[in-house]
């Protein structure tokens, strides 16, 4: 397998490279919504009749097949919990406790669709991001850069396209708020109210995405001209798309290179061996900093396939901190996660493309959120 060395174009000792002294970090605050009187005394019993005291996991884990495909979230609960009432259902849901692949649902309404995964979790999981949590960091009439938050996803789900923009709120997309905003930075908040009594929002285009647990750096674009050569920027592999992670143990520069598949045999994407049944892969990695017991990470996309770098990194031993999805090989046992990590420990922190109208080099840099750099700082002090 080829090994590429790009140190001599990166940062070592302990400042992470991707700090800008000119752009500081953004205070993240989570709001947390106040529970109201007497919602413990539903509750409780509830995670008494979901949870039973012998039952070790966090979590209970099921799979849309088709009895429930088609169904509302509430009606595939009671499904799966004989003797579940409507209340019940409907009110895990509003607590922020049931997740259908891996996002927090808050629509009552929302239709299973088959071989999805539908959790319930013992606890109130942290509330969606929300459109404050969204930055733009560079806006033209052809194209928009932002800065994505951690658990916000970057599109919308094929059931969710139609639904009405309050149904849309209860998951935020990037791909929902983001027209609002750029409305809002042209228009001015002042213009804002009449924007809203008519017309349309801008419309954007989707060029790329970056997984929901994952915060960094999109472009969007704004006309079709600008997507269609953003696009074949993309095909082409000259955008420059940096990557960094932190995994346990120590990890040498080099290049994965496989073909990965929607399913390895654990209902995961994996690598094959099996020669033109996967998509090709490839992913530079370059160590930036070593730290006791754990690596800091750049990860250069030469393709961009859906978790590449997440699943490229756990087949060689060494999965993403705070990555509950691949931390186990297949066939396995699980990897024992001890960083203590807040969240997947991935961040797009650099991307940089050709403009599509000018032809200009467009660069940008996003710095650590503050939860993962102050988490950076904990294993830094490690010893």
């Amino acid at each position: 397998m080829p090994v590429r060395n790009l140190s001599t174009h990166l940062t070592h000792g302990h400042e992470c490279p991707c700090h800008d002294a000119k752009h500081e970090l953004s205070r993240k605050v989570t709001l947390r919504p106040r529970q109201r009187k007497g919602a413990l005394s539903i509750i409780e019993p509830i995670s008494r009749f979901l949870f039973p005291r012998t039952m070790p996991a966090p979590v209970q884990q099921f799979q849309v097949d088709a009895a429930q495909a088609g169904a509302a979230i509430g009606a595939a609960l009671r499904q799966w919990h004989a003797g579940m009432t409507w209340s019940q259902a409907k009110d895990l849901i509003r607590n922020r406790r049931v997740l259908v692949n891996g996002v927090v649902c808050l629509d009552e309404g929302r239709r299973l669709q088959p071989g999805e995964q539908v959790s319930v979790a013992t606890q109130r999981q942290d509330a969606p991001p929300t459109r404050n949590d969204l930055t733009i960091r560079y806006l033209d009439r052809q194209v928009v850069v932002v800065e994505k938050p951690a658990g916000m996803r970057t599109i919308f789900h094929s059931s969710e396209r139609h639904h009405s923009r309050e149904r849309q709120a209860l998951q935020p997309t990037v791909q929902g708020l983001l027209p609002e905003l750029i409305a809002r930075r042209e228009q001015g908040k002042k213009d804002d109210k009449r924007r809203k009594s008519g017309g349309p929002l801008p419309a954007i285009k989707v060029v790329h995405r970056i997984d929901r647990d994952t915060s960094g750096l999109l472009v969007f674009a704004r006309t079709e001209p600008a997507f269609e050569r953003l696009a074949e920027a993309f095909k082409q592999h000259t955008v420059d798309r940096v990557y960094l992670t932190v995994v346990p143990g120590e990890v040498e520069a080099q290049t994965f290179d496989s073909e990965l598949v929607d399913d390895r045999g654990d209902g995961r994407r994996g690598s094959t061996t099996l020669k033109g049944t996967g998509k090709r892969a490839v992913t530079h990695v370059t160590p930036i900093e070593k730290l006791d017991g754990y690596t800091v990470l750049q990860c250069r996309l030469e393709t961009g396939r859906t978790h590449q770098i997440r699943i490229h990194l756990s087949e060689a031993g060494h999965p993403v901190c705070g990555d509950a999805r691949y931390h186990q090989p297949l066939y396995a046992p699980p990897i024992i996660d001890r960083s203590g990590a807040p969240r997947l420990a991935l961040h797009a922190m650099r991307l940089g493309f050709e403009h599509p109208t000018t032809g200009n080099r467009r660069n940008f840099e996003m710095p650590l959120p503050e939860d993962l750099a102050r988490w950076l700082e904990r294993l830094r002090g490690r010893k």
